[in-house]
């Protein structure tokens, strides 16, 4: 089901899921490479078809099977290197600004195939990537320290004791003001972009 504390789950259950992850992300990347023109309008595609993909696997869970019940719901989001969760509000809004990068890049793409993003542009995506990253494992990983040192997080023998205390999490609290400012960083370069962009075709 989808309550927390988690339920373990057989090895062969597990492996199909990641296979099943890894041909979702194949087929993503695949349709970015078959439509776009350019290599940034290919990217800008990829996380466009993600974008989608992440909203409809929403709304087709919520019409199939009542779930999740709100937006604030909690769900696990991923698995590598620890457990991300947070509301499913918090993964729509990182896909409706992918979705909304992937159509400025398609817009300028069509007035011009200089389009791209630039040094600037990538280092805020990539900042306000890795510390929305922090806002998804900020709770579980306090969760873990409160038995683990932060060394032994990463210490393979600790692995089946970590999981064994994993079963018994349940998320307590989302760090809303570091989604905010990595929202925030994820936002900015959108806004460079296009600015950047309006003075390049009118110059």
């Amino acid at each position: 089901g989808f309550r927390f504390p988690l339920q373990p789950i057989t090895p062969h259950i597990a492996v199909t899921e990641i296979l099943r992850e890894a041909a979702t992300l194949i087929m993503l990347i695949t349709a970015g490479m078959l439509t776009g023109r350019t290599a940034h309008e290919r990217f800008g595609f990829f996380i466009f078809a993600f974008g989608i993909w992440d909203i409809t696997y929403y709304l087709f869970l919520y019409f199939l099977l009542g779930w999740p019940p709100s937006l604030l719901t909690w769900d696990i989001l991923f698995l590598i290197p620890v457990t991300w969760v947070g509301p499913v509000i918090g993964p729509v809004i990182n896909s409706i600004t992918m979705i909304v990068l992937a159509l400025m890049i398609s817009h300028f793409t069509n007035k011009s195939f200089k389009t791209k993003i630039v040094g600037r542009e990538w280092l805020l995506l990539i900042l306000g990537s890795l510390v929305i990253i922090i806002s998804y494992t900020e709770d579980y990983v306090s969760f873990l320290l409160q038995k683990f040192s932060f060394a032994e997080l990463f210490n393979p023998t600790k692995l089946d004791a970590m999981m064994e205390y994993a079963m018994h999490y349940i998320p307590q609290s989302f760090a809303w003001w570091i989604f905010l400012v990595g929202q925030g960083l994820l936002t900015l370069p959108l806004i460079i972009f296009w600015r950047r962009n309006l003075r390049l075709l009118k110059n």
